[in-house]
């Protein structure tokens, strides 16, 4: 198992695994398959947000089962928090340690970032796989959030997690 960060490079692998997560697990994400497969150009687009972001892949050979993305704040007063998104390991590897490594491996790349002190991330409070891992690596539950989602006629509610580093 490979673990880099990713580049423009790996812009359509990304995009295809997006989807296939949006698809599978749409409980798990704010974006929906509908609104990702109407954007202009999503290759394009996925790209310039390679450049321009962290995230990190997880390789089972060439291919591309596993991503994490960490998004840091951008202005001075919130320069020292980062949030965690579109954590997503394909069902086919779940359970063999991707989501371990990825989550380590994105942890000691932001504990590397000069000045960053909070990372957080987010989690439908019914994901306790998800849950276990980020309290495994000492993030600790700050809030649900009721009613934080709503797929499919159902609302879902969010434990929103954070660790200092």
């Amino acid at each position: 198992m490979e673990i880099r960060r990713l580049t423009a490079d790996d812009a359509e692998a990304y995009y295809e695994l997006r989807l296939e997560a949006l698809k599978k697990n749409p409980e798990a994400y704010a974006a929906s398959y509908e609104e990702a497969i109407q954007k202009d150009d999503p290759i394009e687009q996925t790209a310039r947000n390679m450049k321009s972001g962290f995230t990190f892949g997880a390789f089972e050979g060439k291919d591309l089962v596993g991503v994490v993305t960490l998004v840091r704040g951008s202005g001075m007063k919130v320069r020292h928090k980062a949030d965690l998104f579109a954590v997503y390991v394909t069902p086919e590897q779940r359970g063999k340690g991707v989501g371990r490594d990825l989550l380590s491996h994105v942890l000691e790349f932001a504990r590397s970032l000069d000045g960053l002190l909070k990372l957080s991330v987010s989690v439908v409070t019914t994901n306790e796989r998800a849950k276990a891992l980020y309290k495994s690596f000492g993030f600790k539950t700050i809030l649900i959030e009721e009613k934080a989602l709503y797929v499919k006629g159902t609302f879902l509610d969010e434990e929103h997690m954070v660790q200092f580093l």
